[in-house]
């Protein structure tokens, strides 16, 4: 039967080059998924009935070769239901998530399959790097999956992984829900006081949105933190914050409190399953740190700098905050006295430096550097579908003209679409097949008198998820299940996190940050000042970053389940962090999406591990140049087109030419005595 045959009209199943966004409809998606994993699941049969003695070639990367259908279809809905979702994408996850995860764990306890694949890894010559990877890998999946159990534990474990993938569709739900929901509504201009001129249109701009009067903040971002770092009104500020701080924790229809629980106990009893004592064992099996007492000796490591260096800054935002009449500062009040003090010490206010940061200029910046480094070009692309309006598509070509991948780009906050900012793929790299990545962030919006005009963090946030991207659109593997970002979670956030470093170089910040209106050049002294600002309140940042993953290590190092109230959990895990007494009706967990309906369980300490990676790495530039080619060429050559193809301290070794030390981090962020 033809590929138009078997479609049966559903776009979706049709062969093509790029997601057919433009014919997609919410209906198509479940028959796509259910066609999709009906042809998975004969092209895995047809490698269990190969009558041939099991290679890695017919067996290993036969495998990996299975099921490239229901991947894609995955993949383009679960990114549309991140960012473009509404109640029809909503029931069709919630009707699709057990259907995959039943799939999924029928593929991995698939005992027959096992064996074969136990045979083919041990005919894998030990010399060919990529597939010893890729066998051992595969391998790891199986035995997490449950090959290896008698039919009765198999049985159990797939009602498990049934449940938990259901339950993370419902936490994300949830969470959103209680984030769409809540809005500050400001009547009276005098509770606008304090903030910009372009917080203040936004908002405007939301209301009349909603048919309203007067301005609306939510809690997405940009609205939600710009009137926390601006807005003269401290009960406004509290209203909001509380709102944000109570999300899935309010006691409505979006309590995420029980389903905390119960992901965290379904997640012990597959650990013990599967032969490990909690679920951070069997996770960190497969990472650098490899052991949860690795981990938290990590996290114990950075406190002794971070927690000291919290204090003292506190203390220093306390005292301003004393001297303007808030002698109990709480929360909602540290971004705006901690804004309002590095206006002081540093001149460097977020308002200063917009003006500089219009995206269209930033977009040029990150792409000149791209080219710089890796030499790669990027063209507006024409005739690709996109799944909205404000989505814009870029092919890019390598240095010898060659295409390498597409990139789309999707900026703005929108209903529908979640907060923050992340990097995902329609299409993985393999050989043959090149990749097609997607950047979504939540930047601020132009209004009707100011472009886009982005924040420092934004423009960080720009840099750090372009190097996914990098990580996505130069791999260079034979196995997609090894490609690009499909590495380890405490290594996957190096290429994001190295490009961040470029953000505080002048040498960078000269080839394109200008004013928007003058043309002006970013102010030499301007810079000087964003470098120190870059160092302004490292201490509480990094403390803040411990203690959840703090947090994370808690949940996920449970040997029973948790039956006490989540605020008393969160109390005890975070103990050693923060500088403020909890807040009454607050809690951490129950929106902490990372860990509940992300990937980031038993593995948030993977952004520190990856900034300790980073800046390592990042010295290597600065003693050579930030934009030396030959660094980038070997940063390139060993990190970036490698995916998981060997350990990642071997690759990181190979690029460095040594193990990294925190050093670099510490002094980078003026914490190494």
């Amino acid at each position: 039967m033809t590929a138009t045959g078997r479609a049966g009209g559903n776009p979706l199943l049709e062969e093509f080059e790029f997601p057919p966004f433009d014919r997609i409809e919410v209906e198509h998606y479940q028959p796509a998924f259910e066609a999709a994993i009906v042809e998975a699941r004969r092209e895995i049969e047809q490698v269990v009935e190969n009558a041939e003695a099991p290679t890695f070639e017919n067996t290993i990367a036969a495998l990996d070769r299975c099921g490239r259908r229901l991947e894609r279809v995955a993949s383009i809905f679960s990114n549309l239901n991140s960012a473009a979702t509404n109640d029809r994408m909503q029931e069709v996850a919630r009707r699709v998530a057990p259907l995959l995860a039943a799939f999924r764990h029928e593929v991995h306890a698939n005992g027959e399959l096992f064996a074969r694949i136990e045979e083919a890894r041990e005919a894998t010559p030990p010399g060919d790097e990529e597939r010893r990877a890729l066998a051992e890998k595969t391998r790891r999946d199986f035995v997490s999956g449950g090959a290896h159990l008698d039919e009765a534990a198999r049985g159990r474990l797939r009602e498990i992984v049934i449940e938990l993938a259901s339950l993370a569709i419902e936490f994300s739900e949830r969470v959103l829900g209680d984030t769409n929901e809540f809005v500050h509504h400001v009547r009276d201009e005098a509770g606008l006081a304090g903030l910009p001129a372009g917080a203040r249109e936004a908002a405007a701009m939301e209301a009349r949105r909603r048919g309203e009067e007067g301005w609306m903040f939510t809690l997405h971002a940009p609205s939600y933190f710009a009137f926390m770092k601006y807005a003269d009104d401290r009960a406004g500020r509290e209203r909001m914050f509380r709102a944000r701080a109570s999300r899935g924790f309010r006691g409505n229809g979006n309590d995420t409190g029980e389903v905390v629980k119960r992901i965290t106990s379904l997640r012990l009893e597959l650990a013990r399953l599967t032969g490990f004592g909690c679920h951070a064992e069997r996770v960190l099996r497969d990472r650098m740190a490899g052991t949860p007492d690795v981990v938290n000796r990590f996290i114990d490591e950075l406190s002794g700098h971070y927690r000291p260096a919290a204090k003292r800054e506190a203390a220093e935002v306390f005292a301003l905050a004393a001297r303007e009449g808030t002698t109990e500062p709480r929360p909602w009040d540290w971004s705006y006295f901690s804004n309002k003090l590095g206006a002081e010490l540093h001149g460097a206010d977020d308002e200063v430096l917009k003006p500089y940061f219009q995206l269209e200029r930033v977009e040029e910046g990150i792409f000149d550097l791209a080219r710089r480094l890796y030499g790669i070009s990027f063209a507006e692309a024409t005739g690709v579908p996109r799944y909205h309006e404000e989505v814009r598509c870029f092919k890019v070509f390598d240095a010898d003209g060659g295409e390498l991948s597409l990139l789309f780009l999707d900026y703005f906050p929108r209903q529908g679409k979640e907060g923050g900012a992340w990097m995902t793929t329609f299409r993985e790299q393999a050989t043959g097949c090149r990749p097609q990545v997607s950047l979504v962030m939540n930047f601020t919006r132009p209004t009707e008198t100011l472009p886009s005009l982005l924040t420092l963090d934004e423009v960080t946030t720009f840099l750090h998820e372009f190097g996914h991207a990098l990580h996505g659109m130069l791999s260079r593997c034979a196995y997609a299940s090894i490609s690009g970002t499909n590495v380890c979670r405490d290594f996957v956030e190096l290429p994001s996190q190295i490009m961040e470093y470029w953000v505080l170089e002048k040498e960078w910040l000269d080839t394109w940050a200008v004013h928007y209106l003058t043309g002006e050049r970013i102010p030499a002294g301007l810079v000087e000042r964003i470098e120190r600002a870059g160092r302004f309140l490292a201490g509480y940042a990094g403390d803040r970053q411990l203690g959840l993953g703090m947090l994370d290590m808690a949940w996920h190092s449970i040997t029973t389940p948790v039956e006490e109230g989540l605020p008393e959990f969160e109390r005890r895990a975070m103990a050693r962090s923060g500088v403020f007494p909890p807040v009454e009706g607050a809690s951490v967990s129950t929106a902490f999406t990372h860990l509940f309906s992300g990937g980031y369980a038993a593995g948030y300490y993977g952004y520190k591990w990856a900034e300790v990676l980073a800046a390592d790495a990042f010295s290597l530039f600065r003693g050579r140049g930030i934009f030396d080619r030959d660094t980038a060429a070997a940063f390139r050559r060993e990190v970036l087109e490698r995916g998981a193809s060997a350990p990642p301290d071997v690759l990181y070794r190979r690029f460095r030419g040594a193990a990294p030390s925190v050093n670099a981090l510490l002094e980078r962020e003026g914490l190494l005595e």
